[in-house]
C-alpha cells in the first residue's frame, strides 16, 4: 500500500469518528474528495432522494473533478487535519 493510500485510510477512519457538527459547505468537501479520491470509473451518482440535496453533490464534485484521485486524496487528508488539529501519519 502507498503511504498516500495509508495516510488517506487513516484520515478517513478520523473523520468518520469526528462528532464536531460541519458547516453545510465544508461537508461537501469532504464528500467530493472522498468520492473522486475512491471512484475508479469517474462516474458519481450521488446517493439519496433529495433533489436538492443531490445537486450540491454534484456541484462540489464537478468544481474538483479536473484533479486527479491522488490530489484529491491529499485535499481530504488536509480538510481532515485542518478540521481535527490532527497531522495524519
Amino acid at each position: 500500500m502507498k503511504d498516500l493510500d495509508r495516510r488517506f485510510n487513516n484520515a478517513f477512519e478520523i473523520a468518520s469518528a469526528m462528532t464536531e457538527k460541519l458547516p453545510a459547505d465544508v461537508m461537501l468537501q469532504f464528500y467530493s474528495y472522498y468520492k473522486h479520491a475512491t471512484n475508479e470509473n469517474a462516474v458519481v451518482r450521488p446517493s439519496g432522494n433529495n433533489i436538492v440535496r443531490n445537486a450540491f453533490k454534484l456541484n462540489a464534485y464537478f468544481q474538483i473533478a479536473n484533479i486527479t484521485p491522488d490530489e484529491a486524496k491529499k485535499q481530504y487528508i488536509a480538510l481532515v487535519e485542518k478540521y481535527t488539529g490532527e497531522k495524519i501519519k
